[in-house]
């Protein structure tokens, strides 16, 4: 029988227990660099017993910031400070995993003085942002934008990169044929709608090594609402999901629309994850909606998913998972309100869960 604490390993990173915290954007940044803030939430989390951490968003482009307080590693700069963090998460026997992404026109920023780049110029259903059709030239750069920050993740000490191809950003509108019109090798059918997200793992991996971790988040299917019914569909996402299986990605996170379930709903997309599973010989991580022990223990051992992520419980209690294992496997304090999404695109950042006040 499986558990949230067997310990196992991906490529060759060794994991205490199944249980990853999923990146959730903090704010806590200064013009992308760490603070004091964001130390103590990684350290907290650390110490909190989960076995993987995988970080907010990270942009990679400095000519991009695409939300207020979101971290960056778009150049050198970085690399010391993120150092100082992944030996910190490190002396708790904690992994932690730098995410990785290219926003696009799904942006919060002032896009009067940014050029926003989209697979195609349409109007962002979300943001309004009207962006420019890339061009050939700026897939390339942008490719090499993500292996550079992969690589520099790797320097500073970080077990591994996700991919973030998931949730309406750039990655994931080459995916949607609402948001690619295009009629080159990029556009039209999935086959060349996935070459983007499959040609920038393959630059990423040709930098790093082929040893390196490297993870994909990825929709199940996109949001309606984000792309009025005609965006990435479930088979679309298998299809990719395979190919980078074939490729060699050491694991990927399903994820998708989970702003629309209600809080007495759990793992929003287990039924598609574990369809997943079952056809790719790569483990699937399981995001939403998880917040039971004694559910996540019976996905662990009724589906062919072989870890769990969450993020808002984590915010209600940085201790849930040790508590846990100390024998009270009571459900999260969190009732997924949401509040702490508001806190994400406020001025002060997540300073903390309201049922904690």
């Amino acid at each position: 029988m499986k558990t949230l604490f067997d310990k196992t390993r991906i490529g060759n990173m060794n994991l205490k227990n199944r249980i990853f915290r999923s990146a959730t954007s903090e704010n806590l940044a200064y013009e992308g660099h760490l603070t004091k803030q964001l130390y103590k939430v990684y350290e907290d989390l650390a110490n909190g017993g989960v076995g993987t951490i995988i970080t907010s968003f990270t942009y990679i482009v400095q000519s991009e910031h695409p939300f207020p307080g979101m971290m960056g590693i778009y150049d050198d700069s970085f690399i010391e400070e993120y150092k100082k963090l992944t030996d910190m998460v490190h002396s708790h026997e904690t992994n932690i995993i730098l995410e990785i992404v290219y926003c696009g026109s799904f942006t919060m920023s002032n896009v009067e003085q940014e050029e926003i780049l989209a697979p195609s110029p349409i109007v962002n259903l979300f943001t309004k942002v009207q962006p420019k059709e890339m061009t050939k030239d700026d897939i390339s750069l942008l490719q090499k934008a993500f292996s550079d920050a992969a690589l520099r993740a790797k320097q500073a000490g970080f077990d591994g990169i996700q991919i973030y191809a998931a949730h309406g950003f750039l990655l994931s509108q080459f995916l949607s044929p609402y948001y690619n019109r295009r009629t080159d090798e990029y556009g039209g059918p999935i086959e060349n709608r996935a070459r983007m997200v499959l040609e920038t793992y393959d630059a990423v991996r040709q930098k790093v090594g082929a040893e390196y971790p490297i993870f994909v988040k990825i929709n199940n299917s996109d949001a309606a609402g984000q792309t009025k019914g005609q965006g990435m569909t479930f088979e679309d996402c298998r299809y990719v999901c395979g190919k980078l299986a074939e490729m060699g990605i050491n694991a990927i996170e399903i994820s998708g629309d989970w702003l629309h379930f209600s809080p007495q709903q759990e793992a929003y997309f287990k039924e598609e994850a574990g369809k997943i599973a079952a056809e790719i010989d790569i483990p699937i991580i399981l995001v939403g909606g998880n917040r039971n022990y004694h559910s996540m223990v019976e996905t662990l051992n009724q589906t062919p998913i072989e870890y769990l992520s969450l993020a808002r419980p984590l915010i209600a209690e940085p201790n849930l998972i040790k508590r846990w294992q100390n024998g009270d496997t009571s459900k999260a304090k969190c009732i997924s309100c949401n509040a702490c999404l508001n806190q994400a695109v406020s001025p002060k950042g997540i300073v903390g869960c309201f049922m904690n006040r």
